[in-house]
């Protein structure tokens, strides 16, 4: 049976598919414009690279074969790329479902859904391809419990799947960078703005009672109830080395050195705050998710960038994002390896972006010097003069 679809829908089959460990196998193939030198088909398979589900696209010329292996959420959004710029057909074979996406000149689609009779190794390679959480779902990990998120039999309740998923997210980048932590000490970890603490207790789950590292970890927010109410709940969990104070971020100078730094939707320069505490410490590990960037907001000018300028919605996003460039160059020019991540969904909060950051061995004072010139050049273009810029003057390796 054939239905007329979108490329949105075909985008969310495709996601749901991987997302769930069903997908096996696609071939996207019929050029829209036959190229001689490009490539005539391409087929897809699901990876596990680095702990991590990728789906590995090959791309077939006349006379050699290339491979991309892109991360699970991204993969559904190129396959739809490659459908829109390429391809008229694509086959895609799923655990219970095979679909044949067909595409018009006028570029309509039609899915043709055919049930997939079970066959031996189909089970078993869903299985293996199944979306493996760092917390596992059955499994009742007791802060999940405390915090509502699961029951007592360890089934996550439907409401807080999407919480679910963003602390398994987060777990996941942690675990990427936890080699950067000393392994021959205690590591010290600061969360500003630790909020109700969902993140601050999977970190010290994982870290402390999983992988069993000697740690502390101070979360630190202005709002005395919610110290109160994560003071009790670490007490009756025993995480006895997790500490929860009142206290701001810029003057928090309790401690000498941190290992890592984690600040979630500190608003505007109170994400810069910590940046610079982090810095300071000289942090092996920063994680930071920026929220309510308005400091660039009111001081990005460009005559060349008047169209965009010009509309306050437009304004607003630019701002944010250049804000976030700004950080992360800026954590470049200080020493450090910097990476943007998407850390959930946008239809979950519009504020999804990391900035992850290690301590960068290898950063000498002429890489630094060639990161910092490319910084003023896009701070210059900009007429802008950040916060953290100015904070951390005597950091940077400012030509005299």
């Amino acid at each position: 049976m054939a239905n007329i679809e979108n490329y949105e829908t075909v985008c969310e089959l495709l996601s749901d598919a991987i997302a769930q460990g069903e997908f096996i196998t696609a071939t996207l193939s019929q050029m829209r414009r036959k190229d001689p030198e490009g490539y005539a088909k391409v087929t897809l398979k699901p990876v596990e690279l680095r702990n991590k589900l990728h789906v590995q696209f090959t791309y077939h010329y006349s006379n050699k074969v290339t491979h991309e292996n892109i991360e699970g959420e991204q993969a559904a959004a190129h396959t739809v790329k490659l459908l829109k710029q390429s391809f008229r057909q694509a086959l895609v074979r799923t655990v219970s479902t095979e679909y044949q996406i067909l595409i018009s000149k006028k570029d309509k689609l039609a899915v043709l859904r055919k049930q997939q009779k079970a066959k031996a190794g189909h089970a078993d390679l869903a299985h293996n391809r199944k979306k493996r959480y760092i917390l596992e779902e059955g499994k009742p990990v007791p802060f999940l419990v405390e915090l509502g998120i699961m029951n007592q039999e360890g089934k996550v309740l439907a409401k807080k799947y999407d919480k679910f998923k963003q602390i398994n997210r987060f777990l996941e980048m942690i675990q990427d960078v936890a080699a950067h932590l000393p392994q021959d000490r205690t590591v010290t970890i600061v969360d500003f703005g630790c909020g109700k603490s969902y993140l601050t207790f999977a970190l010290y789950h994982l870290l402390a009672i999983e992988q069993k590292r000697s740690l502390q970890v101070i979360g630190l927010d202005l709002k005395a109830d919610v110290i109160r109410d994560c003071s009790q709940l670490a007490e009756r969990l025993g995480y006895d080395r997790l500490r929860f104070l009142i206290g701001d971020i810029a003057e928090y100078d309790e401690l000498e050195q941190v290992d890592m730094v984690v600040t979630l939707h500190a608003c505007d320069i109170a994400t810069d705050a910590a940046l610079e505490k982090a810095v300071r410490w000289n942090a092996g590990v920063i994680m930071s998710v920026p929220c309510c960037q308005h400091e660039l907001y009111r001081q990005v000018s460009n005559p060349q960038l008047e169209p965009l300028l010009s509309h306050g919605i437009l304004k607003e996003r630019f701002a944010a994002l250049a804000t976030d460039a700004v950080r992360a160059k800026l954590l470049d020019v200080m020493g450090y390896k910097t990476q943007l991540l998407e850390f959930i969904d946008l239809e979950h909060t519009p504020k999804n972006i990391m900035i992850r950051a290690v301590k960068s061995a290898s950063a000498d004072r002429e890489s630094r010097s060639a990161a910092y010139a490319e910084y003023a050049a896009f701070r210059d273009t900009l007429h802008i003069a950040p916060y953290l810029e100015r904070v951390c003057q005597d950091l940077l390796p400012i030509p005299t």
